[in-house]
């Protein structure tokens, strides 16, 4: 969290659609690049489980690691090739409750060297602990909150290549769409739905 909130205060032009993008990756359960691919088309998959997220028009590109079956996503701003080898390092730190941003910083390099790890093994579990300490953390400190519900909107119709008209069935017509897209009217408890259920916008997203 603390890595997208320090690039959008250089980049505030950015905030919402990582806003977005945020409050949806945290909603999801991607199991391959194939569930990333079917909900962000503008996306590249990379080697190494590396993905890259194009945002706003592809000013900006998002690049994550991903670790799908430990359900966790690595932010990186900076791209990275996909031929990069990742070297093998010793562990040598001890887990323990993450009170300070150094304490902090050092669970995130831990989880950097422990990124190939698999599932019910001892680096494994150790990925494991890290992770959902690293969370909580973040969960009080560097908290991100939902971005305004017309950003979410915008932010889905760019990953699926969308156009105002063709969200007129699920908003009741296009000059609906018209006033919901220039905040001129506010979107019903229907729309809202609809919203979630054709385009999969994450509920805490509409109702921000």
């Amino acid at each position: 969290m603390k890595t997208l909130k320090s690039f959008w205060e250089k980049h505030p032009d950015v905030e919402s659609p990582l806003r977005a993008w945020y409050t949806e990756a945290r909603r999801a359960n991607w199991r391959s690049p194939q569930d990333i691919k079917g909900a962000y088309r503008t996306a590249s998959i990379l080697g190494n489980n590396r993905v890259v997220f194009n945002v706003k028009g592809n000013t900006y590109r998002l690049v994550v690691a991903v670790k799908y079956e430990f359900q966790v996503v690595y932010i990186r701003l900076a791209p990275m090739r996909s031929t990069t080898k990742s070297r093998q390092r010793k562990s040598d730190m001890t887990i323990k409750p993450i009170k300070t941003e150094r304490d902090y910083n050092k669970a995130l390099k831990e989880i950097e060297k422990l990124w190939d790890a698999k599932p019910n093994t001892a680096k494994g579990d150790r990925l494991e602990v890290l992770v959902t300490l690293v969370e909580a953390y973040e969960q009080k400190h560097h908290r991100i909150d939902p971005p305004d519900p017309v950003e979410a909107i915008k932010f889905r119709m760019e990953q699926l290549e969308l156009k105002p008209s063709d969200l007129a069935d699920i908003l009741g017509g296009r000059n609906r769409v018209s006033e919901i897209l220039n905040k001129k009217r506010k979107l019903t408890v229907e729309m809202m739905r609809s919203l979630r259920k054709r385009l999969a916008i994450p509920a805490e997203s509409l109702l921000a």
